[in-house]
This record gives structure tokens, C-alpha cells and sequence, in this order.
């Protein structure tokens, strides 16, 4: 049986000192690194994703300079930018396939990213016959959500490791840990 990991947009904008930093950020990259280090060859196929917005449009919305942190938020994770670039504590050697997401629109799930070469999550998924994915990354009540979400819908069997997330809002998180349970998520740590 082959699996998939997904690693949600562990990138400098969503860590301590980003623009849209979340607590524990830093942390979470580092330990992904040492998950991958011991566990990187259980996976067909390991794909990361990173916001990737255009930093000369409000990308659909996307960006308002009054944000209200909800469905618009400051600029961030822009195309080319410190801030897009992956944490540097993640070592992204292990990655397979790298997606970009939100060029020019919102964007929250990894399924609405494409690789450079046009690949979306579920072509890659069909491609290697995978129906079970591990869920990983920033941030849980958001993009780790919206992602875990599509997978289960799209008919994927998902675990997501509980200690390898990180959320912006403490109840936020935990509200969205139990609809992603109650939609068939397994939810569990990593060393389990």
C-alpha cells in the first residue's frame, strides 16, 4: 500500500517572525526535519506546499489593508520573497513535489496548488495510486484544515499528526482537529 505525505506551507510569513507568524512554527519545521530524517522512505511520494501570492494585486481579496483575519489578511508569503521561502528550520530534500498556491486568488487548500509543471495534489495522487495521506504543517485551523478537508473528500483515507501542527488560535485549532475527526480523519501523534 502506498501513502503520501502532505507538509501545508511551513514557510517564513506562517513562523515567530513572519508577517503572519504563528507560535510553535519554528518548532513544528524542526520537527518535521526529524520525522522526514527517520520516516521520508515510507512515503511514495512527499509534497510540500507554500502560499505563493502576486505582490502587485490584492490576490482576489486575498489581501486588504484593513484586514479583518478571517477572509482577508495583510500581504503575505508574496512570490519571491524571504517570507514565501520555506522555514529554514524544514529541510526539504525529501520533497518530491513542490506546489504553489494563491497565485492571484485566496487559497487555503494544497489541493488548489500545482507544481511548476501544472501537476495538481490529486494528478499526483491518481499518478501513484495512493489513497492514504498523513497530513502535516501550518497552520491547523486554516490551510492544514482546508486541506485535510479536501482530501477526505476527494476519498483519501487521512491521519494527521497531531504534534507536527501548529495553529493560529488555540480554540480555533481544536474546533477545527474535531470536524476534521468527525469527517474521518485519524488524528494522532507522529511517534505513535
Amino acid at each position: 500500500m502506498t501513502r503520501a505525505l502532505f507538509i501545508v506551507d511551513v514557510q517564513n510569513d506562517f513562523t515567530e517572525h513572519g508577517a503572519l507568524g504563528v507560535d510553535g512554527g519554528d518548532a513544528v519545521a524542526e520537527r518535521i526535519t526529524a520525522f522526514l530524517a527517520a520516516h521520508a522512505d515510507e512515503y511514495e511520494i512527499v509534497v510540500a506546499s507554500r502560499d505563493w501570492h502576486e505582490g502587485d494585486s490584492d490576490n482576489g481579496g486575498h489581501f486588504s489593508a484593513e484586514p479583518d483575519f478571517i477572509d482577508t489578511w495583510p500581504p503575505h508569503c508574496v512570490a519571491d520573497t524571504d517570507g514565501a521561502a520555506y522555514d529554514e528550520g524544514f529541510d526539504t530534500s525529501a520533497v518530491t513535489h513542490h506546489l504553489k498556491k494563491g497565485q492571484g486568488r485566496p487559497a487555503y487548500s494544497l489541493f488548489e496548488g500545482r507544481t511548476d509543471e501544472g501537476r495538481t495534489a490529486s494528478a499526483l495522487l491518481d499518478e501513484h495510486g495512493i489513497l492514504d495521506v498523513d497530513i502535516v504543517g501550518i497552520a491547523t485551523d486554516y490551510c492544514v484544515r482546508a486541506s485535510a478537508l479536501d482530501a477526505v473528500a476527494a476519498g483519501r483515507r487521512i491521519r494527521i499528526f497531531t504534534d507536527l501542527i501548529a495553529g493560529v488560535h488555540v480554540e480555533s485549532s481544536d474546533a477545527a482537529l474535531a470536524e476534521l475527526a468527525h469527517a474521518g480523519a485519524e488524528l494522532r501523534e507522529s511517534t505513535r
